[in-house]
């Protein structure tokens, strides 16, 4: 359990749930991922991914329904 101002480490391979209580009226967070990740069912079959890619192509088409352009992602890629 992480509280403000924490540090958490998940090795690969770790499984959790992100939860926010309900009293908590903002929570900002920072993840910083190395790789993929890969997400299975309860029987361990893979159900999909996520990588650098499919991340930046979320914000591309968050930020085209925001009405501000695929572009605007790209000053925040080096």
């Amino acid at each position: 359990m992480a509280r403000a101002g924490d540090y958490v480490f998940e090795p690969p391979g770790e499984t959790h749930t992100l939860i926010v209580d309900a009293d908590v009226d903002e929570m900002i967070t920072f993840f910083n991922i190395s790789g993929c990740m890969y997400y299975v069912d309860e029987q361990g079959q893979h159900t999909g991914f996520e990588d650098v890619f499919t991340k930046i192509d979320m914000c591309r088409n968050h930020y085209i329904g925001a009405g501000l352009g695929e572009s605007y992602v790209d000053q925040f890629v080096r």
